[in-house]
């Protein structure tokens, strides 16, 4: 936690530090002011044990509305602050997670000789407060400029739950038909609060974007101490 709000104090004072140079004051005047951004791609909970058997592709959804605050000294600089959501879907291999579990911690049971589900997954969803440091090499035409930027984001859970589809029994048999969704909803295990670092980099509108939490996936004393990070793609105007 330290190292993080430590973080954001090194990116206030460069952004601080932008605003006050003395580069010649330059404007930009058809450069738009918000934009949305939208990412996809690849989960993974680091620290992860081997009884918690994640599979298949776990993945991300996050969709932003952005304010840009350009530098008045510096227009290849600017601040991006925004909302939205972030969502998280990891699937899980021959492994049933009862989210709505009566004890302490959060069961992850190897389900290879016993009834499970074909396919499982564990989606949570939390409210998102982005904020980035950015640096463009063509504020003129943002279609044809370099961008790189880094920041953090808070967040807030809004909604956890599993959900199984198809129940099979120990031979992969399906006992109630391939069509039979089971959903559970519970936010008792999951971390209220999400603290994540971010950076992304690209060309255009198309960029590469990773992120990286830095609270655990599950409350203290809830389970293994998980961190989760993200890779894939990232669409926005600035």
């Amino acid at each position: 936690m330290k190292k993080f709000f430590l973080f954001i104090t090194v990116l206030s004072g460069l952004a601080v530090s932008a605003q006050t140079s003395d580069t010649k004051k330059i404007t930009v005047p058809n450069r738009t002011k918000d934009h949305f951004m939208i990412q996809y791609g690849v989960d993974a909970w680091a620290g992860r044990p081997d009884s918690v058997r994640t599979g298949g592709f776990s993945r991300h959804f996050n969709m932003y509305i952005m304010f840009d605050k350009p530098f008045k000294t510096n227009p290849k600089m600017s601040v991006g602050i925004g909302v939205g959501v972030g969502s998280s879907n990891m699937f899980f291999n021959n492994t049933n997670v009862d989210v709505k579990y009566n004890g302490v911690r959060l069961p992850f049971t190897i389900a290879d000789s016993i009834n499970h589900f074909d396919k499982f997954k564990v989606t949570t969803m939390y409210l998102e407060l982005p904020i980035e440091l950015r640096y463009f090499s063509n504020p003129n035409n943002m279609n044809k400029s370099w961008k790189l930027a880094i920041g953090a984001k808070v967040g807030t859970l809004l909604k956890s739950y599993s959900k199984g589809k198809n129940y099979v029994n120990r031979n992969g048999q399906s006992l109630y038909g391939t069509s039979f969704i089971e959903k559970e909803q519970s936010k008792k295990f999951f971390n209220g609060t999400s603290l994540a670092v971010t950076g992304r980099i690209g060309y255009g509108i198309i960029g590469l974007q990773g992120s990286y939490n830095v609270l655990g996936v599950l409350r203290d004393g809830s389970g293994a101490n998980m961190n989760r990070f993200s890779v894939g793609i990232s669409i926005s105007g600035l």
